[in-house]
């Protein structure tokens, strides 16, 4: 079989709640850090989350 293309990686909220979404990227096709503005539940507002790796 072959080797899966994508690997989970969790976007961990920048402002410090200990919210995170977990998403799929491919890294051959995407070799710098993702960076995106979300809406966090915790803090109630759109903040950015960087890309983090899944324990």
């Amino acid at each position: 079989m072959a080797k899966q293309n994508t690997v989970l990686i969790r976007l961990i909220s920048t402002a410090d709640t200990g919210f995170f979404y977990v998403k799929k990227k491919n890294p051959k096709k995407t070799t710098d850090k993702l960076e995106f503005r979300k809406y966090d539940p915790v803090a109630r507002k759109h903040v950015a989350f960087k890309e983090a790796k899944i324990k």
